[in-house]
């Protein structure tokens, strides 16, 4: 069995991805609408009831837009805390009940055959998750919106196969952009986003051989731009002489489209 991975969409904008294999799929986040969600799938020859589940990882707009309309029309469960539940449901309360799933912190949980954990990050929220799914001897994480990297987030992140982490924003756009003062303090506080030299760094300082694939996500509209994020994570491996094989892959996720499916193999 193979496990395959596709970033929806990943930015400030909308966040959605899809992990599945030959028979199933899940979501992580339905950040855009249930109606660009149904028509990347079957764009990707994917039916929306081989979804078995979307994860969610928190309660912002950019992360549940889609939910409300995935439950109730597609009766796809979703998971995820007990704290992240209550602070959905106060401003949202068309979720389906029949859909509503409670997961634990940093305990296996199953969906059809995918072995998923979740971890806590630092986030403006009140209660932000990352990620850990398992299958066919694979693991991707998916860990965005953290201000700072825990020794918690650390530990799953740097034992990844395909890594999708956020790299939100380049630092001196921030800081000469037209953002007021509070909100630029926001987005780089420790509760905030990470910025590209932070993600860089701890990339390269923890860079190993089993990691196959990053993806720089969720990038902002207008404080980072692609070509930003990939330079500064491929300048900080240089600086730090770190190679990299022709079968290991590092890109940035587009904003607004899907990026080409990854398969990895057992």
């Amino acid at each position: 069995m193979k496990l395959n991975f596709c970033s929806l969409s990943s930015g400030s904008s909308g966040n959605c991805y899809y992990i599945g294999n030959e028979f199933h799929g899940i979501l992580i986040d339905a950040g855009i609408s249930a109606t660009s969600i149904r028509k990347f799938l079957r764009n990707l020859s994917i039916p929306i009831d081989s979804i078995m589940g979307i994860l969610i990882t928190h309660n912002h707009i950019d992360h549940i837009r889609g939910l409300e309309a995935l439950t109730k029309k597609n009766h796809i469960p979703a998971f995820t805390t007990l704290k992240i539940w209550d602070s959905i449901l106060t401003r949202h309360k068309n979720i389906s009940r029949d859909c509503i799933r409670e997961i634990p912190h940093q305990e296996k949980f199953n969906i059809a055959n995918f072995d998923i954990e979740a971890f806590r990050v630092n986030h403006d929220a009140p209660e932000t998750i990352g990620f850990r799914i398992s299958a066919s001897g694979k693991k991707i994480t998916i860990a965005t919106d953290l201000g700072h990297i825990c020794q918690t987030a650390a530990s799953y992140i740097k034992d990844s196969n395909l890594l999708v982490i956020e790299s939100n924003y380049d630092e001196q756009m921030l800081e000469n952009g037209r953002y007021p003062y509070f909100l630029k303090e926001r987005i780089r506080s420790e509760n905030g986003h990470l910025g590209n030299h932070q993600t860089s760094v701890f990339l390269a300082d923890n860079f190993n051989d089993s990691i196959s694939h990053i993806f720089l996500a969720h990038l902002s509209k207008n404080n980072n731009t692609p070509e930003k994020a990939l330079e500064t994570l491929l300048n900080t491996f240089r600086e730090k002489g770190i190679l990299f094989s022709d079968k290991q892959q590092i890109s940035v996720l587009n904003r607004n489209t899907p990026n080409e499916m990854i398969w990895l193999a057992e």
